[in-house]
């Protein structure tokens, strides 16, 4: 069995998966702070850890997967007072909003989705016990981690404390020792949600909470810790530093971070106005086109949303399913046993192997982007040898390419792709398509007859203005010994 590979952020190099518990992994995620509906980088990040899950599981790992919601917060409070509702109410809203695109996006839920607000005594209790090891301190109703209490601080993020120190700034209304001291509690405020604690009533700081979640559903150490690079400093790091510090172990072997989503190569953000949601990208594409886009890219590079790239990835998808649905239609009654094949040996092996190369590309650190390239150098194959099938075709040739594609729906379902009926998902797409060409199939045919009757006759011009029309509604003609088929224009 081959060993998979992961990149680790900690270590900055790739390093063999070697689990705490025999063929058991542990992995804790951040999940989203819910204040407002989730974007394409929120999806990137449901769907690169849906993926790394399914393929551990396939891989024969037990995976205990753990994703938490930030449901009280600065941005909750404040949207919470804009909106005239409470923040509870507010935050529960946008977590079932987010189950509602997460079901529409096919991301399996993880094993344990624990709620900040359901776990306030499990942060206190981390928070007394660093107080208790001079690694904390009380500033009024303020509690604050002492930085400079934790030596390591900053191997994550590889930086320097006092390169960080220096270019620090307390402000006004906080009470540091040091202006890197981060907040662990913070004294309540008039009007905003409070719960008590030994130092007065208040609310959890937002670092604690994934180090007191991830503790109670995972143990003080366990396998990987995951979620996008903006949260390797502050967020990663403080943990580690509250982590350590109270339990005195390692915290995670292994960090995994996905990159980036820009739009147009801006970072995308409210502010420059290219801010697209999932529902928004829902209404113009299927699930499994996002799918297929977000896994073209390696999850550890930065991933420009464009329409052009989508179109790529629509293209690419019906290019799998087109296969499938190609080798669907054949029927192995008609193949002859034992009659001379039509598969040279280098072809046998490009699909026999199909299974080995996609590990070999999924364990160098979940690499998807391989994986796909894999997926079509090996229907190009299927597609020419199923092209050539016919009535006298050997039985195991039909036999081979159904197993190819067997083969290859069961390895695409691992990035949730190919999980329709391969005709209804074509069917459904020529449908859209056409609704969106202004012309329907009805009149389409009728144009195909009346240009096959204007070719009878030898009137040409009339026949190419057909062509010409149809094809100004993007409906391309294909001229065969069959007849003519024809088919909508990918823009």
């Amino acid at each position: 069995m081959m060993t998979i590979q992961i990149y680790n952020t900690l270590s900055g190099k790739k390093e063999a998966l070697q689990t705490l518990e025999p063929n058991h992994v542990k992995l804790y995620v951040c999940g989203i702070t819910s204040y407002d509906y989730c974007h394409i980088g929120h999806a990137r990040s449901a769907l690169a850890f849906d993926m790394i899950v399914r393929y551990l599981k396939y891989r024969g790992y037990k995976v205990t997967f753990v994703r938490n919601f930030t449901d009280i917060d600065d941005k909750i409070i404040a949207r919470a007072k804009e909106q005239g509702t409470t923040s509870e109410e507010l935050a529960n809203r946008f977590i079932n909003e987010f189950y509602t695109d997460m079901d529409k996006l096919g991301v399996d839920r993880p094993d344990i989705e624990p709620k900040a607000t359901e776990h306030i005594k499990e942060m206190t209790d981390i928070i007394s016990e660093l107080i208790e090891k001079g690694m904390a301190y009380q500033a009024g109703n303020d509690v604050y981690y002492i930085v400079d209490s934790f030596p390591e601080y900053g191997k994550l993020s590889k930086r320097n404390l006092d390169d960080m120190k220096a270019g620090a700034r307390i402000s006004l209304n906080e009470q540091k020792h040091n202006p890197m001291d981060f907040v662990l509690w913070k004294g309540s405020k008039p009007g905003e949600p409070t719960w008590d604690s030994p130092w007065g009533p208040g609310r959890p700081g937002w670092h604690i909470e994934c180090s007191a979640m991830s503790r109670k559903y995972l143990g003080e150490t366990f396998d990987i810790h995951g979620g996008g690079q903006d949260l390797i400093f502050p967020h990663h790091e403080n943990e580690i530093a509250q982590s350590e510090g109270a339990n005195g172990k390692p915290f995670v072997k292994t960090w995994i971070h996905h990159g980036f989503v820009t739009i147009r190569d801006e970072k995308m953000s409210k502010s420059l106005g290219n801010f697209l949601t999932i529902r928004d990208i829902l209404t113009h594409y299927h699930p499994e086109i996002l799918r297929f886009f977000i896994f073209s890219t390696h999850y550890r590079n930065p991933l420009d949303f464009s329409e052009s790239a989508m179109r790529d990835a629509t293209a690419g998808l019906e290019r799998l399913y087109e296969c499938v649905a190609a080798v669907d239609s054949l029927d192995p009654e008609n193949g002859e046993s034992g009659a001379a094949s039509i598969f040279s040996a280098k072809d046998i092996k490009k699909v026999s192997e199909l299974e080995t190369r996609f590990q070999q590309a999924m364990d160098n650190d979940f690499n998807t982007a391989k994986a796909q390239g894999i997926f079509f150098d090996t229907i190009k194959t299927i597609n020419r040898i199923q092209s050539k099938i016919s009535a006298s075709s050997a039985l195991e040739d039909i036999q081979l390419l159904k197993n190819g594609t067997t083969v290859l729906t069961k390895l695409a379902t691992i990035m949730g792709l190919l999980r329709e009926d391969a005709q209804q998902f074509l069917a459904n797409r020529r449908e859209k398509l056409i609704a969106d060409c202004d012309i329907d199939p009805t009149a389409i045919e009728g144009l195909i007859a009346e240009r096959y009757q204007c070719r009878l006759d030898k009137n040409w011009s009339r026949s190419d203005e057909i062509r010409d029309e149809l094809l100004a509604k993007n409906i391309e003609l294909n001229d065969g010994p069959d007849g003519t088929t024809w088919s909508v224009k990918r823009t």
